[in-house]
């Protein structure tokens, strides 16, 4: 379980990325606005699911927090240190405590580099390990603890000779092997049959019981994180909509965006099924945000107000939270 202390603490966090015009590099036609005015916390051994549609920011609010893109805007507090300020040796001392879970374990892994030469690779960088022998050592604990046993069958193997949910627990003992405190998991097991999902959600499950890592689980199915989410955010056109515990999402959701993800996800017992809530139209331009709620076009219950009123951040019970006029109206 978690404790009461922030590792991150994220506060009105922005990241756009400018559109310019032809061969006029410097002439700004707008901005992308991929994160847009984010802020929460996480805690010591807590998981946080982020939740929502492709191309709502999750991926990019993941890589501004690990510091490869720039904030635009806000502030990102990693245990009680601005990341924003971090020069040199020290953006690369916190980087090695924050390590990331890449999406398609086929693309994220070199296929010229044996299993062993990939996770040792980290250490190499952040001339960690010692000699030989400690470096091996480390390399070992960290497949072993990955799932892959016996772990020395596998370090003289090539990517292309494992199975897909074999790749992505190397992905994850590559992350391991530096002993971080922060896993951001970028969507680790949409590209997993079922059953596999299954496996390294549990695993993930078992790195948070017995290191006490606090996990970002970035993905767009609400099934995935609901057996191991501590709290979910749910993000919709780069800001977090609504946030709070995952029993209370999950059960009572409040935002109407909430609603719809909820009553489309697939439900074992046909008599606990939600009445399907089916979103009309695109996601609006994230260039061309529309005027007052920016879920309005697509909301089933928007009124005249939504089109005008940007709604504030409001609290809802003990610590729900939600950014929407209809709610408690």
């Amino acid at each position: 379980m978690s404790d009461s202390t922030p590792i991150l603490e994220v506060t009105e966090l922005k990241k756009s990325f400018p559109i310019r015009s032809g061969w006029l590099w410097w002439a700004r036609e707008g901005a992308v606005r991929a994160v847009d005015d984010v802020s929460f916390d996480l805690h010591r051994g807590e998981v946080l699911g982020v939740v929502g549609e492709s191309g709502c920011g999750k991926s990019t609010l993941a890589l501004t927090l690990l510091g490869l893109e720039t904030p635009t805007a806000g502030s990102i507090l990693f245990e009680g240190k601005e990341t924003s300020s971090l020069r040199n040796g020290a953006q690369k001392e916190m980087r090695r405590h924050i390590q990331m879970i890449f999406q398609d374990p086929y693309e994220s892994l070199n296929p010229m580099m044996t299993i062993g030469e990939i996770v040792a690779e980290p250490l190499t960088v952040h001339k960690l390990g010692g000699n030989g022998d400690e470096k091996r050592r480390r390399v070992l604990s960290a497949l072993e603890d990955a799932g892959l046993k016996p772990a020395a069958h596998f370090l003289n193997r090539l990517p292309h000779e494992l199975s897909g949910g074999q790749r992505q627990r190397v992905v994850i003992a590559s992350a391991l092997v530096l002993e971080p405190s922060l896993l951001l998991a970028d969507e680790p097991v949409s590209m997993l049959d079922v059953s596999i999902r299954a496996e390294v959600l549990n695993l993930l499950a078992d790195l948070r019981r017995e290191r006490g890592i606090s996990i970002l689980f970035i993905t767009h199915d609400l099934n995935t994180i609901a057996a191991l989410a501590d709290r979910i955010a749910v993000m919709y056109l780069g800001r977090i909509v609504e946030i709070g515990p995952a029993r209370q999402i999950l059960s009572h959701p409040q935002h109407p965006y909430t609603k719809a993800l909820l009553s489309v996800a697939p439900v074992p017992n046909p008599r606990l099924r939600r009445e399907r809530i089916i979103l009309q139209g695109e996601t609006p331009d994230p260039v061309n945000l529309p005027s007052g709620c920016r879920f309005h076009p697509r909301c089933p219950l928007a009124v005249d107000a939504c089109r005008v009123i940007d709604p504030p951040f409001i609290a809802v019970g003990d610590s729900h939270q939600a950014a929407c006029l209809l709610i408690n109206a």
